[in-house]
């Protein structure tokens, strides 16, 4: 089988915001985006807007179409969890280790990032396991505001205490908003000093992607708020700013080709832990059983997905150019990336998850490619 080829003349995700804070003047952030030196600079994340969802609705956010737009790829996995800590870490899932949706840690379990607990019966793990155990690396925040930048996280309230905020976006003074309204207004307000940073994040479009499929009415209607936002912030930039508007993946809408792990048992013949999500999944095998079960899932997979082993990912630069020594159990024996517009289920372990339409976390142009859209002051 074919393996998916990564398009290395595009830039990663992870190359925004050290690009943002050589620009801003940063020692140690090299810039490979081309940036002009600014004062101020804010990165705009609008979980879930990919490139090709956002040529194909170009009219209904006519201010984002407009801007200076290239493409970005987010890597693999393509999902919230790794972009984010990407964008925070200024490196790529190897490095970062924030390897999935859930992602196996050794000595504790599968991990789910979002909601820090273990995985899939839900036992918390926030006293137990902290989020610098997990990404030690120091963030593009701790990095400017070590070097006197103003420096702000501006995303919803809920998230200000999260682990994952810990996780890949300490360093920052957290303001935590409520809706679109005061997500521009605090976003503008971050900016006013002479030298900032500003880093905001909106999650509804990707929400709404997964639940009624992504260019469905809804979604479509959500993007053209989401237009309004970014005008909002670009008319109110102040002299000597950057806006880049990001997002973490694309999206997919599934078809009839899933197929539901669960309720194929010879799947599971020894299998370990099953971690991961619908279209990118890691699969840790019991001793000795490596070569049996990626026979297994090979057979019984198909052309559903692609399905390697661990050395073989990481060689293929899956992972990025490096992947640390501390990230590779974190990543499964056997590695499953869904192809086409397939999903590997789990209905009765992931039950909410295997319900929702709209997916991502592999490597089609709709999930990996996002745009960079910049507006400057």
């Amino acid at each position: 089988m074919e393996l998916p080829v990564i398009e290395h003349d595009t830039p990663h995700l992870s190359r925004v915001t050290p690009s943002l804070l050589a620009a801003l003047g940063v020692r140690g952030c090299a810039g490979s985006l081309d940036l002009p030196p600014v004062s101020r600079a804010c990165v705009l994340l609008i979980d879930g807007l990919g490139w090709e969802l956002l040529d194909a609705h170009a009219g209904d956010a006519p201010v984002l179409t407009e801007l200076r737009r290239t493409p970005l790829r987010v890597g693999y996995p393509a999902t919230t969890v790794a972009g984010l800590a990407a964008i925070g870490t200024g490196v790529a899932s190897g490095e970062h280790g924030m390897a999935g949706y859930t992602f196996e840690v050794p000595g504790v379990g599968v991990l789910n990032a979002l909601r820090w607990c273990r995985h899939p019966e839900g036992g918390d793990l926030s006293g137990e396991l902290s989020a610098e155990q997990v990404q030690p690396m120091p963030t593009t925040f701790d990095r400017a505001a070590a070097e006197g930048v103003a420096t702000s996280v501006v995303s919803s309230a809920k998230f200000a205490d999260t682990a994952l905020t810990k996780a890949v976006l300490r360093g920052g003074r957290y303001v935590g908003v409520y809706a679109l309204g005061d997500l521009a207004a605090a976003t503008l307000d971050a900016l006013r000093p002479a030298r900032a940073f500003c880093y905001a994040y909106h999650s509804e479009l990707d929400m709404l992607g997964h639940l009624y499929g992504p260019g469905s009415p809804a979604w479509r209607m959500q993007l053209a708020q989401v237009d309004r936002l970014v005008e909002s912030i670009v008319d109110g930039l102040p002299p000597g700013s950057v806006l880049a508007v990001v997002a973490d993946h694309g999206m997919v809408r599934l078809d009839d080709t899933v197929l539901d792990l669960d309720a194929v048992p010879a799947l599971g013949d020894g299998v370990r832990a099953l971690a991961g999500e619908v279209r990118a999944r890691h699969v840790h095998t019991r001793n000795g059983a490596t070569a049996d079960v990626l026979a297994t899932w090979r057979e019984l997979l198909g052309d559903r997905a692609w399905v390697i082993e661990r050395e073989e990912a990481i060689e293929q630069g899956w992972f990025g150019p490096r992947v640390a020594d501390h990230v590779r159990p974190r990543i499964g024996d056997v590695v499953a990336a869904a192809r086409g517009s397939s999903g590997l289920l789990r209905r009765t372990a992931e039950p909410l998850e295997s319900a929702l339409v709209g997916q991502h976390g592999s490597f089609t142009s709709a999930e990996q490619l996002v745009p960079l859209a910049l507006a400057f002051g």
